[in-house]
């Protein structure tokens, strides 16, 4: 891989990069995160005292991904157009993607990610009192759009 990474001065300094000469362009992305939880703890989750777990996360992710730059210290604040959070129930868990679009100098990969490790996170906070090995894993890019480097789709997904 003959790549360096963007983040670098070329004196070796930490640095955010530069996008004022990239042209503006629609973008988007889409991120997986898994919670792997016993079938005890996905019944239960309807009866919830502290509310549903997946709507609660839905707005943690989406909020997750509109503050992605006051996380990540290197990111550039972006202004999205869209961002949002989608569960679906396996037999072992729980399997979130999220989506995040702009138009923008730069990728939006960072606002699904974090979307999904926080939408993962709030799941985890809000059922642990169930179970405390809930893991959370396989946390990937699945796909993004736009930009000089064009269309990227991961090869396999869990």
């Amino acid at each position: 891989m003959s790549r360096k990474l963007s983040h670098y001065t070329k004196a070796g300094d930490v640095a955010m990069v530069d996008v004022s000469g990239k042209k503006v362009t629609a973008r988007t992305a889409r991120a997986r995160a898994f919670v792997s939880m016993r079938p005890e703890v996905i019944r239960a989750l309807p009866e919830n005292a502290k509310g549903d777990p997946l709507q609660i996360a839905r707005i943690a992710g989406i909020s997750a991904a509109k503050k992605t730059s006051d996380l990540i210290p290197l990111c550039h604040q972006l202004p999205l157009t869209h961002a949002g959070v989608e569960f679906q129930i396996k037999p072992d868990g729980i399997e979130i993607t999220a989506t995040a679009s702009t138009a923008a100098q730069t990728g939006v990969e960072m606002e699904a990610m974090t979307a999904v490790s926080v939408a993962a996170l709030t799941i985890y906070d809000m059922t642990k009192a169930l179970d405390k090995a809930i893991e959370i894993r396989e946390i990937h890019l699945l796909e993004k759009t736009g930009g000089k480097s064009g269309t990227y789709r991961r090869k396999t997904t869990p």
